[in-house]
């Protein structure tokens, strides 16, 4: 591999491991792709790649469908984004469509066995940070290590502007939720770890959630930040604890009872024998030292 595929609005580079995409910054390119620049995909991210028709007559389209969990971008906008705005969707001319074909074939032939499996981790790179969008009731920054919400007094709920400005650690942090602002009620929401109180239902009376609107948190602006968050969170989170390792008491293996040879027994006997006569073991020690030498035989 290692040669380029042009298509509307971006292009594709298949290299040995992974394919590199790169986005035009045109006026009719989604501004979602301004933001993301280029971006590298993994191979072992990849669930599969298909070649299908496309929207109009003379095109085809390239799309590939990354990993549950591979892609933080792809895991925050959960299935919300618009196709055009699809970042792992390549919009070819039909001339293109068996240059296409062999990529895909090639693709194909070095995808894992794990395609079906969620990603134990992201492969893909969120947009780093800082960022910061203006959502309706306040400005939301993250700096890569907080997420900062400051209030607007004139947009703000009664509940908000009474808790205050907030500030969350990515540490404390379980997860992002995000509502795209082109459906009604956008909102972003951050989960907070270990929290056992049930948040607000609407996210303007969370103090760790703000609104979208007409014109505010706008998808490039907003979800760039949400999947920066979520693989901040992602990292920030404690190894799993090693399974318990218990110690196995060392134990002494029996002593082995080595029966001494008939010869000896006899010597032995003997020598009491010579004991007795010379009146230094009674009739009954004689007798009870006989006994326990035959026992050993």
């Amino acid at each position: 591999m290692g040669d380029v595929l042009a298509g509307i609005n971006s292009s594709w580079e298949f290299d040995t491991d992974s394919v590199l995409i790169r986005f035009e910054r045109g006026i009719r390119t989604p501004r979602l792709f301004h933001v993301l620049g280029e971006r590298r995909v993994p191979y072992e991210a990849l669930r599969s790649i298909d070649l299908v028709p496309g929207p109009r007559q003379g095109t085809v389209v390239l799309r590939a469908e990354p990993r549950p969990g591979a892609d933080p971008l792809v895991e925050v906008a959960a299935g919300q984004l618009r196709e055009t705005s699809d970042p792992y969707r390549l919009v070819l001319p039909v001339e293109r469509e068996p240059l296409a074909a062999s990529y895909v074939s090639e693709v194909h032939s070095v995808l894992g066995p794990l395609v079906d499996e969620p990603a134990d981790r992201h492969l893909v790179a969120a947009p780093p940070p800082p960022l910061q969008f203006k959502a309706y009731d306040g400005k939301v920054s993250f700096d890569g290590e907080t997420v900062s919400f400051r209030w607007f007094s004139t947009a703000a709920s009664s509940a908000k502007w009474k808790a205050g400005d907030q500030t969350f650690a990515v540490g404390e942090l379980e997860g992002v939720v995000w509502r795209s602002p082109e459906v009604v009620g956008g909102h972003l929401r951050l989960v907070r770890r270990g929290t056992h109180e049930q948040p607000p239902e609407e996210p303007d009376q969370d103090p760790a959630a703000v609104v979208f609107g007409l014109g505010y948190g706008l998808v490039h602006e907003s979800l760039p930040l949400a999947a920066s968050v979520l693989e901040a969170v992602r990292a920030a989170e404690p190894d799993p604890v090693p399974e318990t390792v218990v110690a196995v008491p060392h134990v002494e293996p029996p002593a082995v009872r080595v029966r001494p040879a008939p010869g000896d027994i006899a010597d032995r006997i003997r020598h009491l024998g010579e004991l007795h006569e010379a009146g230094l073991l009674t009739d009954d020690e004689f007798s009870t030292k006989k006994a326990e030498l035959l026992a050993e035989l």
